[in-house]
């Protein structure tokens, strides 16, 4: 194998359900307010906010979720070192049909 750069992008589509929106705050807000969270006190006031005030649980769920976290499922990865990544979370009315259908486990 050269060791020219090779870059491949991941997108996941995941639909979850949330059956306890506080306890999905309470977590995303225990992050937030951690030490080694990069985040200056106005940042971390703006952020809690953020989380309080989101009834759908999607912006305390994009706090909880990492690139790493996905990264250490994948199998023949060594080494990585996620340049751009980019998270995005919003509400769904649930699992459309054809996410029922597939139901492929890799």
């Amino acid at each position: 194998m050269s060791d020219e750069e090779k870059f491949l992008r991941l997108t996941v589509e995941l639909t979850v359900e949330v059956l306890d929106v506080a306890a999905l705050q309470a977590a995303a807000l225990a992050e937030i307010r951690h030490p080694d969270a990069d985040l200056d006190e106005d940042e971390r006031k703006e952020q809690a906010e953020l989380v309080g005030s989101d009834e759908t649980g999607a912006t305390a769920l994009q706090w909880l979720i990492e690139p790493d976290h996905v990264l250490s499922l994948i199998e023949h990865v060594q080494e990585v070192e996620p340049r751009e990544a980019v998270l995005g979370v919003e509400p769904s009315d649930g699992p459309s049909d054809e996410d029922e259908d597939e139901g492929h486990d890799h």
